[in-house]
């Protein structure tokens, strides 16, 4: 893999040692496919949720959506113009799929971030971006003393959409369909515990329908 033009933080231990195990579990799990490249580690699960989950987490997610926020970014920038919202890690539901989520990757379950729920209308998009945390950005800091660096991704699709709203990894030319019920999971570090910038990926904008995804990120200690 490629080495990174980005500087090794305080985290590369951790997300090695990370990285390492759930790299061992998943590709011993029967039903967790990886996606072909030498550039990243991506896997996918297909029908982790059931159709019934997928309707209720939208419910939920209808609840919760409000006018997305990236950091140091506003809604009117147009970077990422989708609906979201934390949903309430106290329901019956969100806590089972948080502890399903949480065995299948074998990670501390205080290392997980809430979930969150994502909406797209018809022309909604998210730009390509990296999960985890660039060095030098306003939230460094404050990222980095309530549990560290992103390690892992998991992120569910919860309905077919009519037209458009693929994920796209853009820097490796990989574009994923929404299928509801899959789950799809990637390192955001290389082997050797670095931020991999290959992970950039973008949710590529809506063209008919609505796109409905949830999203789990973990850290590389206690999340709070």
């Amino acid at each position: 893999m490629s080495e990174s033009k980005y500087p090794v933080n305080r985290d590369q231990t951790r997300l090695k040692k990370v990285g390492a195990a759930v790299r061992e579990r998943l590709t011993r799990h029967p039903q967790v496919y990886q996606v072909p490249t030498d550039k990243a580690e991506i896997f996918a699960f297909g029908d982790f949720l059931t159709p019934r989950e997928c309707s209720k987490l939208i419910e939920q997610i209808d609840e919760v959506a409000k006018p997305s926020v990236v950091f140091d970014l506003d809604y009117s920038s147009g970077y990422r113009t989708s609906y979201s919202g934390d949903v309430d890690p106290r329901n019956s539901l969100i806590q089972r799929v948080n502890r399903r989520i949480d065995d299948l990757m074998g990670i501390d379950p205080s290392f997980g971030e809430t979930i969150q729920g994502q909406r797209y209308m018809p022309g909604q998009e998210f730009q390509p971006h990296h999960d985890w945390f660039h060095p030098g950005t306003s939230y460094w800091d404050l990222e980095m003393g309530r549990g560290g660096q992103r390690s892992f991704t998991a992120m569910a699709f919860l309905n077919q959409v009519e037209d458009g709203g693929t994920t796209d990894f853009t820097d490796i030319g990989i574009s994923i369909e929404p299928k509801p019920g899959v789950l799809l999971i990637w390192n955001n570090a290389d082997e050797q515990g670095v931020p991999n910038p290959h992970t950039i990926h973008a949710g590529r904008p809506v063209k008919a329908g609505v796109k409905y995804v949830i999203t789990k990120w973990y850290r590389t200690m206690e999340w709070f």
